[in-house]
């Protein structure tokens, strides 16, 4: 690393801040457009438009949910079938940069693309093609920005750099959602949080300001990865070879077929697959989730969102130093348990009960237990992710981490379809969007089976 700094110029510390900007420029993708703006907007849009073909009001909203959950699924297959080969090619090449830059463009067209949602469901096919491929670009880049971690610090550093930049992305999601809210969302009445006219003349009756999110993101994206591109460079690594897809298919194979001697990868590999899964459907499906269950408004659900963010912000920035004092896999094991119960206690309640126990008519239990929720799984969520990463690096080394961190995209995105499709499933046979979310236990309970197999040490070869 120090090689790398001083050929360019540019110290440590500023290369360690260039690549968290990415995950402040990033972040808004899922903050914005996956959790709390878009989704639970594409939701509520499509639930009304189901309702007008005839479809009774638990039906329609299990339909609406449906079709996000096939979206999701669909964008994580190709995410997952895709992510080691195109990180095998990156490797032979040497080079990470132009990958990232490509997988930008994706991320910022497909954003910006949601704009023209129609408001009354016209087009909701169009608009979830739409979120897929900026989705794509984004999971992609962040593939691609996650190997260059092991050569911004040492073995017991790049914990605490992980945690951190989790931490700042999720600081990003807060601001981004923040001004989303003051300045753009309409509520019913047609104003903004603060009570203004959503700015730049957007039209409140045609939700102008809540389709402005896509757009928004795009901006943000292509402004704050301007410190990432002038601040990080790669390491001079010398080709590999003459890069193709056939030579990317055999250096996967290979890899795949070497899992049989690396106990501990494999095991990694699997149990990460599962409990990302499973966190990834919490985040795909809360704002869905609290619109359709609970009833709130996107307003309500920003707020929720914001508080959300900041403690996994909070939380994550802990989880680094935690990461740094215990390691990452006892890190992780406390965030499963934890993310576990939460999703039981919201399984278990609706608008008029709560753990079987009836509430009275419009009180407000559901709604405050529901916040304590949400900064549990924004909490916890981040940290699971930040460390899940570092234990990754601890399995890998610096000439590899492009196909490593593929195949671990791999394991997070090869059965990525699996929690959607499972909440679509249980949602569709019990035409219940809360129930919907049931099996996201199993996958957590699972993971952490698995990951108490894992060499927290790691096994790099």
């Amino acid at each position: 690393m120090a090689d790398l700094t001083a050929a360019h110029g540019i110290s440590a510390r500023k290369r360690i801040w260039g690549w968290w900007f990415f995950d402040w420029a990033s972040q808004p993708y899922h903050t914005l457009l996956v959790t709390f703006v878009f989704g639970p907007f594409f939701a509520a849009t499509a639930t009304q438009y189901y309702l007008g073909t005839g479809l009774e009001a638990e039906a329609a909203k299990a339909q609406a949910q449906a079709s996000w959950s096939l979206c999701l699924t669909l964008t994580g297959l190709a995410i997952g079938i895709c992510a080691p080969f195109l990180g095998a090619l990156a490797d032979i090449t040497g080079r990470r940069l132009p990958w990232i830059i490509g997988f930008s463009v994706a991320y910022v067209l497909g954003s910006a693309g949601l704009w023209l949602m129609d408001p009354a469901g016209g087009n909701l096919w169009w608009m979830l093609l739409s979120f897929g491929i900026g989705f794509i670009g984004a999971e992609f880049a962040l593939i691609f920005v996650n190997a260059q971690l092991p050569t911004l610090g040492s073995r017991e550093e790049v914990g605490q750099v992980s945690g951190s930049g989790f931490a700042f992305g999720y600081l990003g999601g807060v601001v981004s959602l923040f001004l989303m809210l003051l300045l753009f969302v309409e509520q019913a009445n047609g104003k903004t949080l603060i009570g203004l006219d959503p700015i730049l003349g957007l039209d409140a009756g045609s939700k102008e300001g809540t389709r402005a999110v896509g757009p928004f993101v795009a901006l943000w994206y292509a402004l704050f990865m301007v410190p990432y591109f002038l601040w990080v460079r790669e390491p001079r690594r010398d080709s590999r070879g003459r890069a193709s897809l056939g030579r990317a298919v055999a250096m996967v194979a290979a890899s795949i077929k070497a899992l049989r001697h690396r106990k501990s990868l494999t095991t990694y590999l699997v149990s990460s697959m599962l409990y990302r899964d499973a966190l990834n459907g919490l985040y795909g499906f809360g704002g869905v989730y609290a619109g359709l269950v609970l009833g709130w408004s996107i307003t309500q659900i920003g707020i929720f969102g914001i508080i959300a963010a900041i403690s996994a912000a909070a939380f994550s920035w802990l989880g680094g130093l935690a990461d740094r004092r215990f390691g990452p896999k006892p890190v992780i094991s406390v965030s499963i348990l934890v993310l576990g119960l939460v999703c039981v206690v919201v399984v278990s309640m609706s608008r008029t009960q709560v753990l079987g126990l009836p509430l009275a008519e419009g009180s407000g239990l559901p709604d405050a237990i529901f916040f304590g929720c949400g900064v549990l799984i924004g909490g916890f969520g981040g940290i699971l992710q930040a460390t899940s990463r570092t234990l990754m690096v601890r399995h890998t080394t610096p000439e590899t981490a492009t196909e490593a961190f593929g195949l671990y995209g791999l394991s997070g995105r090869a059965t990525a379809f699996l929690a959607p499709a499972l909440i679509g499933l249980v949602t569709t046979l019990t035409e219940s969007a809360r129930l919907g979310i049931t099996p996201v236990i199993a996958l957590f309970a699972l993971g952490l089976l698995l990951l108490a197999r894992v060499d927290g040490e790691g096994d790099q070869v």
